[in-house]
Protein backbone atom coordinates (compact mmCIF):
# COMPACT_ATOMS: atom_id res chain seq x y z
CA UNK A 1 0.00 0.00 0.00
CA UNK A 2 1.46 3.45 -0.76
CA UNK A 3 -0.69 6.98 0.29
CA UNK A 4 -0.28 10.50 0.64
CA UNK A 5 -1.78 13.02 3.36
CA UNK A 6 -3.13 15.88 1.10
CA UNK A 7 -5.88 19.32 1.41
CA UNK A 8 -8.69 19.53 -0.52
CA UNK A 9 -8.60 22.48 -3.19
CA UNK A 10 -12.26 22.56 -4.66
CA UNK A 11 -13.73 21.27 -7.38
CA UNK A 12 -13.80 21.38 -11.36
CA UNK A 13 -14.74 19.33 -14.70
CA UNK A 14 -12.88 17.85 -17.13
CA UNK A 15 -13.94 17.08 -20.64
CA UNK A 16 -12.72 13.59 -22.24
CA UNK A 17 -11.80 14.13 -26.25
CA UNK A 18 -15.35 11.90 -26.92
CA UNK A 19 -16.64 15.46 -25.40
CA UNK A 20 -17.71 13.72 -22.38
CA UNK A 21 -17.45 15.82 -19.04
CA UNK A 22 -16.68 14.51 -15.65
CA UNK A 23 -16.85 16.28 -12.44
CA UNK A 24 -13.45 15.57 -10.46
CA UNK A 25 -11.77 17.44 -6.99
CA UNK A 26 -8.92 18.99 -6.77
CA UNK A 27 -5.97 18.04 -4.12
CA UNK A 28 -2.58 19.35 -3.00
CA UNK A 29 -1.55 16.10 -2.15
CA UNK A 30 1.58 16.78 -0.33
CA UNK A 31 5.01 17.20 -0.14
CA UNK A 32 4.86 14.99 2.78
CA UNK A 33 8.22 14.20 4.77
CA UNK A 34 9.16 10.92 6.58
CA UNK A 35 9.25 11.70 10.21
CA UNK A 36 9.08 8.02 10.86
CA UNK A 37 9.94 4.65 9.50
CA UNK A 38 8.64 1.58 11.87
CA UNK A 39 9.73 -2.02 11.14
CA UNK A 40 8.53 -5.49 12.11
CA UNK A 41 11.47 -5.85 14.34
CA UNK A 42 11.78 -2.09 16.27
CA UNK A 43 7.89 -1.95 16.36
CA UNK A 44 5.89 -5.17 15.55
CA UNK A 45 5.11 -3.76 11.98
CA UNK A 46 5.99 -1.75 8.55
CA UNK A 47 4.61 1.10 8.44
CA UNK A 48 5.83 5.14 7.17
CA UNK A 49 4.73 7.71 9.47
CA UNK A 50 4.09 11.04 7.19
CA UNK A 51 3.90 14.50 8.71
CA UNK A 52 2.07 17.49 6.04
CA UNK A 53 1.39 21.62 6.64
CA UNK A 54 3.57 23.31 8.62
CA UNK A 55 3.21 25.03 12.34
CA UNK A 56 4.58 27.78 13.85
CA UNK A 57 7.52 26.53 16.16
CA UNK A 58 5.86 28.82 19.02
CA UNK A 59 2.81 25.92 18.85
CA UNK A 60 4.66 22.82 18.90
CA UNK A 61 5.42 21.34 21.73
CA UNK A 62 9.22 19.74 22.59
CA UNK A 63 8.60 16.63 22.45
CA UNK A 64 7.10 17.36 18.64
CA UNK A 65 10.05 19.84 17.90
CA UNK A 66 12.36 16.75 19.15
CA UNK A 67 10.80 14.17 17.33
CA UNK A 68 10.19 16.52 14.06
CA UNK A 69 14.18 17.37 14.54
CA UNK A 70 15.22 13.84 14.11
CA UNK A 71 13.57 14.24 10.49
CA UNK A 72 15.96 17.32 10.02
CA UNK A 73 12.82 19.27 9.69
CA UNK A 74 10.27 21.55 11.05
CA UNK A 75 6.96 20.84 12.98
CA UNK A 76 4.43 19.46 10.97
CA UNK A 77 0.48 20.07 11.61
CA UNK A 78 -0.63 16.68 10.27
CA UNK A 79 0.66 13.25 10.64
CA UNK A 80 -0.44 10.08 9.88
CA UNK A 81 1.06 6.31 9.23
CA UNK A 82 0.50 4.31 5.85
CA UNK A 83 0.72 0.39 6.83
CA UNK A 84 3.07 -1.57 4.03
CA UNK A 85 4.43 1.39 2.17
CA UNK A 86 4.87 -0.29 -0.83
CA UNK A 87 7.85 2.46 -1.82
CA UNK A 88 11.11 2.93 0.69
CA UNK A 89 11.57 5.87 2.10
CA UNK A 90 14.53 6.75 4.32
CA UNK A 91 14.07 9.64 7.24
CA UNK A 92 13.78 12.99 6.13
CA UNK A 93 12.88 11.93 2.70
CA UNK A 94 9.84 13.53 0.93
CA UNK A 95 6.29 12.04 -0.77
CA UNK A 96 4.93 13.75 -3.41
CA UNK A 97 2.11 13.28 -5.78
CA UNK A 98 4.29 11.76 -8.34
CA UNK A 99 4.04 8.11 -6.38
CA UNK A 100 0.15 8.23 -8.24
CA UNK A 101 -0.04 7.99 -11.63
CA UNK A 102 -3.44 8.39 -14.11
CA UNK A 103 -5.45 5.38 -13.89
CA UNK A 104 -4.81 4.37 -10.31
CA UNK A 105 -7.45 3.43 -8.25
CA UNK A 106 -7.75 5.23 -4.38
CA UNK A 107 -9.59 5.69 -1.53
CA UNK A 108 -9.74 9.10 -0.14
CA UNK A 109 -11.60 9.42 3.30
CA UNK A 110 -11.86 12.52 5.11
CA UNK A 111 -14.38 14.07 7.36
CA UNK A 112 -17.56 15.28 6.07
CA UNK A 113 -18.63 18.94 6.81
CA UNK A 114 -20.58 19.75 10.03
CA UNK A 115 -23.40 20.97 9.91
CA UNK A 116 -24.53 21.29 13.29
CA UNK A 117 -27.72 20.28 15.34
CA UNK A 118 -30.58 19.64 12.81
CA UNK A 119 -33.81 18.46 13.28
CA UNK A 120 -35.66 15.35 12.16
CA UNK A 121 -36.43 16.45 8.66
CA UNK A 122 -33.10 18.44 7.80
CA UNK A 123 -31.29 14.98 9.42
CA UNK A 124 -33.54 11.96 8.36
CA UNK A 125 -36.14 12.93 5.80
CA UNK A 126 -38.78 13.54 7.94
CA UNK A 127 -42.36 14.79 6.13
CA UNK A 128 -43.28 16.15 9.87
CA UNK A 129 -46.73 16.22 11.17
CA UNK A 130 -48.79 17.72 8.25
CA UNK A 131 -49.95 21.41 8.39
CA UNK A 132 -51.46 23.22 11.34
CA UNK A 133 -54.68 23.21 12.55
CA UNK A 134 -56.80 24.33 15.37
CA UNK A 135 -55.49 24.25 18.90
CA UNK A 136 -51.55 22.64 16.94
CA UNK A 137 -49.28 25.22 15.89
CA UNK A 138 -45.66 24.97 15.32
CA UNK A 139 -46.09 20.96 14.46
CA UNK A 140 -45.07 21.16 10.50
CA UNK A 141 -41.07 19.83 11.49
CA UNK A 142 -42.06 18.20 14.49
CA UNK A 143 -40.77 14.27 14.62
CA UNK A 144 -43.90 12.56 16.17
CA UNK A 145 -44.79 9.86 18.41
CA UNK A 146 -41.49 8.58 19.43
CA UNK A 147 -43.16 5.04 20.76
CA UNK A 148 -45.01 3.56 23.80
CA UNK A 149 -45.43 4.96 26.81
CA UNK A 150 -45.79 3.19 30.12
CA UNK A 151 -44.80 -0.52 28.46
CA UNK A 152 -41.23 0.53 27.97
CA UNK A 153 -41.38 3.44 29.27
CA UNK A 154 -37.62 4.61 27.75
CA UNK A 155 -36.58 6.44 24.00
CA UNK A 156 -35.52 2.61 22.49
CA UNK A 157 -32.11 2.45 21.30
CA UNK A 158 -31.70 3.64 17.63
CA UNK A 159 -34.58 6.44 17.16
CA UNK A 160 -34.01 8.28 14.99
CA UNK A 161 -34.13 12.13 16.50
CA UNK A 162 -32.92 15.30 16.25
CA UNK A 163 -28.99 15.78 16.97
CA UNK A 164 -25.72 16.48 15.65
CA UNK A 165 -25.42 16.14 12.02
CA UNK A 166 -22.14 16.38 9.72
CA UNK A 167 -18.47 16.06 10.97
CA UNK A 168 -18.26 12.38 10.69
CA UNK A 169 -15.56 9.94 8.95
CA UNK A 170 -15.91 8.79 5.88
CA UNK A 171 -14.26 6.66 3.24
CA UNK A 172 -14.85 7.04 -0.72
CA UNK A 173 -13.74 3.84 -2.18
CA UNK A 174 -12.30 3.45 -5.83
CA UNK A 175 -12.19 7.26 -7.34
CA UNK A 176 -9.74 7.29 -10.42
CA UNK A 177 -6.77 9.48 -10.79
CA UNK A 178 -7.79 11.68 -13.81
CA UNK A 179 -4.80 13.96 -13.93
CA UNK A 180 -1.33 14.38 -12.00
CA UNK A 181 0.12 17.52 -11.53
CA UNK A 182 4.16 17.39 -10.73
CA UNK A 183 5.08 20.51 -10.17
CA UNK A 184 1.82 21.80 -7.97
CA UNK A 185 1.55 18.91 -6.28
CA UNK A 186 -2.20 18.89 -7.60
CA UNK A 187 -4.20 15.42 -8.13
CA UNK A 188 -7.59 15.59 -9.96
CA UNK A 189 -9.65 12.26 -8.32
CA UNK A 190 -12.77 11.75 -9.96
CA UNK A 191 -16.24 12.71 -8.39
CA UNK A 192 -16.51 14.13 -4.81
CA UNK A 193 -14.62 13.38 -1.60
CA UNK A 194 -15.82 14.42 1.89
CA UNK A 195 -14.90 17.76 3.85
CA UNK A 196 -14.92 21.01 2.96
CA UNK A 197 -12.32 23.12 0.70
CA UNK A 198 -9.28 23.29 2.31
CA UNK A 199 -10.32 20.55 4.76
CA UNK A 200 -7.20 17.50 5.36
CA UNK A 201 -7.92 14.31 3.71
CA UNK A 202 -5.67 10.69 2.99
CA UNK A 203 -5.19 9.44 -0.28
CA UNK A 204 -4.65 5.56 -0.14
CA UNK A 205 -3.66 2.75 -2.70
Amino acid sequence: MKGIIGKKIGMTSIFSPDGRQTACTIIEAGPCVVTQVKTKESDGYDALQLAFGDKKEKHATKAETNHFSKAQTAAKRFVKEFRDFSIEKALGETVTAEIFAEGDKVDVVGNTKGKGFQGVVKRHGFSGVGEASHGQHDRQRAPGSLGNSSDASRVMKGMRMAGRMGNERVKMKGLKILKVFPDKNYILVSGSVPGHIGSIVFIQK
